[in-house]
């Protein structure tokens, strides 16, 4: 493998130089060959010398047998561009500890093959700084060499030089390496060259790497229109404008990769006496191929240090990219590489994206961050997708770790505090704002936005307000942390009271504790006995249902009702019994449980709370369900149903189908425990509709766990396991017990 020009020579002989702590001064001196002489083939500005110079110049270096003729080698490459090249294994460094990129591999052999039968493929292989682009194209045509028996080309196009290759010079590099004469060169003139490129092309069997390709007006000149080659283009652009080639995108290596990785540069022995500072130092690199690369350096290097060393070194985030550095190869010089690119406006906004606080970050929330109008701040992210500087989603965007940290060096020494401070005050408080109007879709008080409110989101529906909510719940969680540091307590419990409601729908979103417990505190600095009362009963419900740390629930719930009895608030008072029921049943105290149930359902109806009501007949229900008592369970769940019916529009959609679901499961749950299997199926099949219909995996798990017991139960075995099955699918939004029941499950019943 050889780059055409015979720069491969010099880089080699630059390198052998540096190893063997060489100046060109004293590698002259030991060589006989001029200093200058030496300089110009490191640069790649003299013809590849003659065998007598390259033995001068091995003697020189003192280099092993295997060094000196991988340094010949490379000479007669240069010589004789037209060898065949898949002989040559004068392979760069670092191709032979390749690792990982199997299904890339998998991909580019299957396009090899193509290639073979006379159809030519372009690849185009992207990603961001560092990824390892070109270690992988060279892994492929080393395996992919048989393939291609006239040979295999490398062009280094430079692409992130102030003035990268141009493509008629490339491709006149190319000609002359596929042996096209001088003659025929001067008889066709440049206007003739490209003819002659596809032609000379077209009759033979190569592989071609264009690496380090800037953009497609470098890349396009230098794409075959037929024969059987192959072309593998690298580049950190995702050179969306070319047509007809096949796209392989590659990010960071798998954890598992990483540490494979680690342990070939700084052996098996070494890696063994500490796996977890192994497999942290993998995670500070965010498994970047380069950063990787100069982490293992760094300890194959220092034999003193231990891993564990070098792991805790990285984990001080203010110093990592400083750490992430081995000779003259910096991971930060790499991503300097492609900043030093971006538009005025692109570069800006690289900088701000550093002060998102959750791992993405959407259309509207990056505009709040520069001012700029929603169309525009489009067109900036995906010019940093485009660069590599930034990774997508759909609509969400995201920083690699490593990049976050070099936009943060960025922001610190290109914006002012002020400025930074301003942008991401103005985020902070455009998430908190939307949190609201999208959280009170759920609120039986308010619903659909009002008329006059004008947001750069779409809330015009409920689920779009879901949407909405979970996607940003880490930035408008931070938003809502930073507003309870600054102690704008009202902001706190504007924010919480409004998702109240919603929190039924993302029940095991984890952070709900958190939410309502702060807001119990600003409500009690503000010296408002209502407020505190309806954040403790919040609290209550959190620690109860979120977490099942029910006597915890309870403390919280019976200071809600003191609150409450202080302010009057009947509603309050009634909400503090029906927790505290609710905890006493989940901790089998039924007897206990029963007069606050009653009395729950005295107050609520006292007051003409409807949504109250219905959360005091579903709760009795379900103690009589826990205490055994299953037909009677039956009979008030069905009468909960049938309340619902009756109430129609004067309960909230989501709360209504929130009870219908719950109602449905309980039924379906006591039939199962009366062993009516059929009757059982049948309600919790509605129960798992209805959760769907909703988007609500909390409540669609707990369905389907029953669902399963009951088809178990009926002797539907296959069934049974397809259910749990579908219960793990539902991922982490589903509640955690029932993931863990339906593992167990499955394991049991595979080895039955």
């Amino acid at each position: 493998m050889t780059d055409v020009d015979g720069v491969e020579f010099g880089a080699l002989l630059r390198r052998l130089r540096l190893e063997a702590s060489l100046t060109i001064e004293a590698l002259a001196e030991a060589s006989g060959v001029s200093g200058r002489g030496i300089g110009d083939l490191e640069r790649g500005r003299r013809a590849t010398p003659q065998r007598g110079t390259v033995a001068a110049l091995a003697n020189g270096l003192n280099l092993p047998e295997a060094e000196r003729e991988q340094l010949l080698a490379a000479a007669r490459i240069g010589r004789n561009p037209r060898q065949s090249l898949a002989d040559v294994r004068a392979f760069p460094r670092g191709i032979d500890d390749f690792v990982g990129r199997e299904h890339e591999l998998t991909q580019l052999a299957a396009l090899a093959e193509q290639a073979s039968l006379g159809r030519s493929q372009v690849v185009a292989v992207s990603g961001p700084p560092g990824t390892g682009k070109t270690t992988l194209a060279l892994q492929a045509a080393r395996e992919l060499a048989e393939r291609f028996p006239d040979g295999q080309l490398v062009l280094d196009l430079r692409g992130m030089d102030d003035e990268p290759r141009n493509p008629a010079e490339l491709a006149l590099r190319v000609l002359k390496a596929v042996g096209v004469s001088d003659r025929d060169l001067a008889k066709a003139g440049p206007q003739g060259h490209p003819e002659l490129y596809r032609q000379a092309l077209a009759g033979r069997r190569y592989l071609l790497v264009l690496d380090n390709a800037r953009d497609e007006a470098q890349v396009r000149p230098l794409l075959p229109s037929s024969g059987a080659v192959m072309v593998l283009i690298t580049s950190r652009r995702m050179l969306t404008g070319l047509e007809d080639v096949e796209r392989l995108p590659i990010g960071e290596l798998s954890p598992t990769d990483a540490g494979i990785f680690l342990t070939g540069v700084i052996g098996q022995d070494r890696a063994a006496t500490d796996p977890d500072a192994l497999a942290e130092v993998a995670l500070r690199c965010a498994y970047l191929p380069l950063a990787l690369r100069v982490a293992g350096n760094w300890l194959a290097t220092r034999t003193g240090w231990t891993v564990r060393r070098l792991a805790d070194r990285l984990a001080l985030q203010e110093r990592r990219l400083d750490t992430l550095a081995a000779g003259d190869i910096r991971v930060s010089a790499a991503f300097d590489l492609s900043y030093r690119q971006l538009t005025p406006n692109a570069a800006r906004l690289f900088r701000l994206l550093a002060l998102v606080d959750g791992p993405d970050v959407g259309v509207a929330g990056s505009a709040q961050l520069t001012g700029q109008e929603f169309f525009d701040v489009e067109d900036t992210l995906e010019e940093l997708v485009e660069t590599g500087l930034l990774g997508s989603d759909r609509d969400r965007y995201r920083l690699h770790d490593l990049l976050r940290l070099y936009a943060r060096d960025r922001l610190r020494a290109e914006e002012s505090e002020e400025v930074a401070a301003a942008a991401r005050s103005a985020m902070h408080r455009w998430l908190l704002e939307t949190a609201v109007v999208a959280g009170r879709w759920f609120d039986p008080d308010f619903g659909a936005p009002a008329p006059t409110w004008q947001g750069i989101v779409p809330l015009s529906t409920a689920d779009q307000a879901r949407q909405w909510l979970q996607a940003e719940g880490s930035n408008w969680l931070a938003a809502f942390r930073a507003a309870a540091l600054q102690e704008d307590h009202a902001a706190v419990v504007e924010v919480a009271e409004a998702l109240h409601w919603f929190s039924d729908q993302w029940i095991f979103w984890g952070h709900w504790p958190e939410v309502c417990a702060t807001a119990a505190d600003s409500a009690h600095a503000l010296g408002d006995p209502r407020l505190e009362a309806t954040h403790l009963n919040l609290h209550a419900w959190a620690l109860l249902i979120c977490e099942g740390r029910h006597r915890d629930s309870m403390d919280r719930s019976a200071a809600a009702l003191e609150a409450a009895l202080l302010a009057d608030d009947i509603p309050q008072q009634a909400w503090s019994h029906s927790y505290t029921a609710w905890a006493l049943s989940h901790l089998a105290d039924y007897s206990a449980a029963a007069p606050h149930n009653r009395e729950a359902a005295r107050l609520f109806e006292a007051a003409g709370d409807l949504h109250g009501t219905l959360h005091a007949m579903c709760s009795h229900a379900d103690t009589l369900l826990r205490a055994g008592l299953y037909e009677e369970s039956i009979a008030e769940h069905l009468r909960t149903l049938a309340f619902l019916d009756q109430a129609g529009d004067g309960i909230e959609p989501h709360s209504a189908a929130f009870n219908r679901t719950n109602a449905q499961t309980s039924i379906g749950q006591a039939h199962t425990l009366l062993k009516n299997w059929e009757e059982a199926a049948e309600h919790l099949r509605t129960a798992v509709s209805l959760a769907r219909a909703r988007a609500n995996p909390g409540l669609e798990s707990r369905a389907l766990i029953h669902l399963a017991e009951a088809l178990l139960g009926g002797g539907h075995r296959e069934q049974a396991e397809e259910v749990y099955a579908q219960c793990l699918g539902l991922g982490s939004s589903a509640n955690p017990q029932h993931l863990a029941t339906a593992q167990e499950r499955l394991a049991e019943l595979g080895h039955r």
